[in-house]
């Protein structure tokens, strides 16, 4: 603190003081531009090949580096706990540190394990000779090419020199308005409300307060919605600028890996067929075929998959081979021939359509084969299936199975028909026990992620949905264009792309599509510090999953660092206690959630081998990791590969080992490391644990989709498709993660990406004011009461202005993000229909298993249609989601019907009131019409269930209405029982 206050910045990498020079004035790094980095920064940066300033791209002074000599101490090793020590006095950094404990010295000594020694002397003897290797080629090879930092030496900018993407902000002629519209709109909400609950109802308190409950609960949602889009942006990618720095002609591809996660449960309910479809357009991928690996995890342990996938594995062999040759796209065989195009389109070699004939015969048959394999796992014998060899098969009892591993291709020389090498093709089903928790999905993908450390180690993952196949070759290409920017890559989690579908109605009734969510929330958030995982169609780093944070991770907040502050005002004064110890800081550093991340991966290379042995400790990983050295050392590799100290030939039995159902019991696994357990949408909570951690994410939208999937496009499906998203936001609600209280601690997720994440898993409860809201127009109608007095003129100013805004927020933001009317419209219809249904259902499931243990099993949802175009569209399928929204329809209807009887009987007069609640109740019809067009079906004819309950609920509200308003007037009323005759 009293560095800052006598001037001097902070480093603009840690955040730390930049401290003084040796000729004791504040230290500069570069002297053109001044910008602020201490001397352990630029030490790095310029043992790390970066020669030049960040900022302005000229070249630094390197005698300002400190001489070897200097960096050590007199005759002694500095050990981590002096670096640690020294952090207070403008040293090292302490930077997560949180897995070191004071026991991990003692680890060190005779009693460790002799073989988990050999792995960390290896790993350490590996990066001793590749740092020998990198400075000789340095000196020896010269590139005929200009090096960027000569470029950048010539003042060119590092974003137009390095950089294969661009970010393209919104045009502030569209941007502006929808700024202010947002301002306008919040402004006239509090003199909205202040009308409101200033001017109450006193005849129908009851509704008035209801309403103003809602409407403040609407107003609320509408704020975390709508700020995280404050910023949206639009990105571009240059993928012939990729493949010109990292794929010269003549050299081997420079590329990074990249290992492809398929996950499947149940192949009868997602078809072989469509599961092949997806890995057959990951093997024709374009891709070097030796950094591309696909993984399949059956968690179903079928063998209908197993043979499935043997027969994909064969037919593959001609597929890659003919989809590289015609650069053919989509490369799902399926989806390619049932293109309703011109596939003579841009071809020029005269035997296409012959080679297009005979793959189109031989993917014929191939269905054949798949087809009658599906036939005939219609029935397991009693027996249990039996392989081929005639041995039972291990996964007959789905809950009770040993682990087991297939490599089909990429091992022992597996070529295509042209004698070309094929990308790695392997079955995964995890072991699985009676008595052990699985944690589904989430511990599926963490299977694979070990699996996939151990055989391959591909530095970036895919992950896509057994029905999402690769509608652009070079989806992979623009992820790296990300991932391997030297700018944009360093700090970057994820890559998330949009999801597109087939087999959706032109209409999208129900909107499956989600183009609202994808195309306009998803853009705001790129613009913050980046889109949420939704699942699929995303491209990890995998250091990333494995609790790390980004290298350019912020210092510890001062109650968890080496220099004791009090409190957290920025005016309090150092305090002068004694420098903690090694335990101690293991301790302060515990107490931040965030910092679970084992330690930051760019300064290991900062630590001599004592050091680095220190933070290496078995003990340390062990705890996190699981009890396997071969992954342990593959999680070091931070540009991956197989470990060279590794022998081959034990590959698949560690393999085998690290998908055992024990290896995850005491360890960090679906805790802090890879997908995180305690919901069923994982997706979310792994998301927001990695921009809980500091990393960013990014939104890539190619011009042609990168990926496509299938949707439940009825109606029932669709609900339960809702349900299932909404019980995993309140199981997060409810849980230790829930946005609203965790990760204040390090200060790394950003405000309005807070926002966005509350909104998610505050939607589900919206449900219960939005079925009070929608049942208020029936009650008025059946009551003749009204939610609104009389208005006065200014009144009426600030209704019309609500209005107008809505509007015009809605109109701008279809202007800036390309968005259809129809689209938005859609989107707000199943809003309600969720709302009142799928999502109100969630709420109460959400807190039966969370608070009595309550499970709810979901069935997945069936992926195939019927034979006629959107036949399943118009299946009827009755499900108590089904209930509350039939009886708002019913309940409103029946109040349209007595408005207009009680408007009849009492006179002119009483149109007038009548106008604003019909409007409020045809609100609430238009908006469920889609759904009562899924309850008519293809032929507009209501099933039974249904009249049932029409007739039903009618029968009950009509009497209801005669009850409390009958048809006499007031002035009748008090006559009324006097009367004894129709004369009177």
């Amino acid at each position: 603190m009293e560095m800052m206050e006598s001037g001097v910045p902070l480093c603009h990498s840690c955040g730390e003081s930049v401290g003084l020079g040796s000729n004791g004035e504040v230290f500069v790094a570069c002297h053109e531009c001044n910008f602020p980095m201490c001397r352990s920064c630029f030490e790095f940066e310029l043992k790390d090949g970066r020669k030049v300033c960040l900022r302005c791209g000229a070249p630094y002074d390197e005698s300002l580096a400190l001489a070897d000599d200097e960096l050590k101490t007199s005759g002694n090793h500095m050990t981590m706990a002096s670096h640690l020590q020294n952090d207070g006095e403008g040293g090292l950094h302490t930077r997560n540190v949180s897995s070191l404990s004071a026991m991990d010295s003692e680890l060190n000594g005779e009693t460790g394990n002799p073989i988990w020694k050999n792995r960390v002397e290896s790993w350490k003897e590996k990066k001793n000779k590749k740092k020998t290797a990198t400075n000789k080629s340095k000196k020896e090879v010269e590139s005929p090419e200009i090096p960027p930092e000569q470029q950048m030496e010539e003042k060119q900018s590092p974003e137009t020199v390095d950089s294969f993407s661009r970010t393209i902000p919104i045009p502030s002629n569209k941007i502006t308005p929808y700024r202010c519209v947002i301002i306008i709109r919040l402004i006239i909400l509090g003199l909205f409300f202040h009308y409101r609950i200033t001017n109450p109802v006193d005849s129908a308190y009851g509704l008035w307060l209801t309403s103003i409950i809602c409407e403040i609960w609407f107003a609320v949602s509408w704020v975390l919605d709508q700020f995280p889009k404050w910023s949206p942006i639009n990105r571009e990618t240059y993928i012939d600028k990729l493949s010109s720095r990292y794929e010269r002609e003549g050299e081997p591809s420079e590329l990074a890996a990249v290992d492809f996660f398929v996950s499947t449960v149940d192949p009868l309910k997602e078809p072989p067929l469509i599961t092949a479809n997806t890995v057959l357009s990951i093997l024709a991928v374009d891709y070097p075929v030796d950094k591309v690996s696909c993984y399949l995890s059956d968690d179903g342990s079928a063998m209908l998959t197993f043979e499935s996938l043997a027969e994909t594995s064969e037919f593959a062999r001609k597929w890659v081979p003919f989809c590289k040759k015609f650069s053919i796209e989509p490369r799902a065989p399926e989806f390619y021939f049932s293109q309703k195009i011109d596939y003579l389109k841009d071809k020029i070699q005269p035997s296409f359509v012959k080679e297009r004939r005979a793959m189109k015969r031989d993917y014929e048959e191939y269905k054949v084969r798949i087809n009658a394999l599906v036939a005939k796992a219609q029935k397991t014998p009693d027996e249990g299936w039996t392989m081929q060899d005639g041995t039972s098969w291990p996964g007959n009892n789905p809950r009770d199975h040993p682990g087991m591993i297939q490599v089909f291709l990429g091992h022992s020389g597996s070529q295509d028909m042209e004698g070309n090498e094929l990308p790695r093709l392997v079955y995964v089903s995890r072991e699985k026990r009676p008595g052990y928790q699985h944690n589904k999905k989430a511990g599926a993908m963490n299977a694979l992620v070990r699996v996939s450390a151990v055989l391959t180690n591909a530095p970036y993952i895919l992950n896509l949905d057994c029905d999402h196949y690769v509608n652009n070759s070079k989806a992979v290409r623009h992820a790296m264009c990300f991932m391997m920017d030297p700018q944009v890559g360093r700090d970057l989690c994820y890559v998330q792309f949009p999801q597109r579908f087939d087999g959706i109605d032109r209409s999208d009734r129900y909107a499956n599509r989600n183009i609202v969510f994808f195309d306009v929330n998803m853009k705001g958030l790129d613009g913050i510090q980046g889109p949420m995982y939704v699942g699929t169609g995303c491209v990890f780093n995998r250091q990333a999953l494995y609790g790390y944070g980004p290298p350019s991770l912020p210092s510890l907040p001062k109650a968890a660092s080496s220099c004791s502050w009090c409190g957290c005002c920025c005016c309090c004064c150092p305090s002068k206690k004694p420098t903690k110890d090694i335990s101690e800081l293991y301790k302060d550093a515990k107490r931040d959630d965030l910092n679970a991340a084992i330690f930051n991966l760019t300064e290991i290379d900062n630590y001599d081998d004592y050091e680095r042995s220190l933070l290496i400790s078995q003990m340390s990983f062990e705890k996190s990791f699981g009890l396997s050295t071969v992954f342990i050392e593959s999680t070091l590799m931070e540009n991956g590969g197989v470990p060279d100290s590794v022998n081959p030939s034990t590959l698949i039995k560690e393999a085998i080992h690290v998908i055992s159902c024990g290896y995850e019991e005491k360890t960090e696994w679906g805790k802090e490391l890879g997908w995180i357990y305690g919901s069923v949408t994982e997706d979310i909570l792994s998301g927001f644990k990695m921009h809980c951690r500091g990393w960013r994410s990014i939104y890539c939208m190619p011009l042609r989709p990168a990926f496509k999937g299938s949707a439940p496009i009825n109606l029932s499906d669709r609900l339960h498709q809702v349900l299932r998203w909404a019980l995993g936001s309140v199981e997060i609600f409810l849980s230790r993660h829930c946005p609203l209280w965790y990760g204040f601690g390090g200060g790394r997720l950003k405000w309005l990406q807070r926002l966005a994440y509350i909104n998610t898993i505050v939607y589900p409860f919206t449900s219960l004011p939005l079925i009070a809201y929608c049942s208020l127009p029936a009650i008025c109608l059946l009551t003749g009461k009204f939610i609104i007095p009389t208005l006065s003129n200014l009144a009426s100013v600030w209704f019309l202005g609500l209005f107008i805004s809505i509007i015009l927020t809605s109109v701008l933001e279809l202007r800036w993000s390309g968005v259809a009317i129809e689209d938005l419209w859609r989107n707000e219809q199943f809003w309600v229909i969720g709302g009142v249904s799928a999502h109100l259902f969630a709420v109460f499931q959400g807190f039966l298993k969370m608070g009595a243990g309550v499970d709810t099993n979901f069935t997945v949802t069936a992926k195939a249609a019927d034979d006629l175009e959107f036949g399943d569209l118009y299946l009827f399928k009755w499900t108590t989601l089904l209930i509350p929204p039939t009886t708002l329809l019913v309940v409103n209807m029946v109040g349209v019907v007595a408005g207009f009887s009680d408007a009849l009987n009492s006179g002119y007069e009483a149109w007038g009131p009548l106008f604003g609640k019909v409007f409020f109740a045809f609100w609430v019809i238009l908006h469920l019409y889609p759904f009562l067009k899924g309850l008519m079906g293809r032929q507009n004819r209501t099933p039974t269930i249904v009249i049932l309950w029409s007739v039903l609920l009618a029968s009950i509200f009509s009497l209801l209405w005669v009850k409390v308003d009958p048809f006499l007037s007031n002035t009748d009323s008090k006559i009324a029982p006097n009367c004894i005759s129709i004369d009177c």
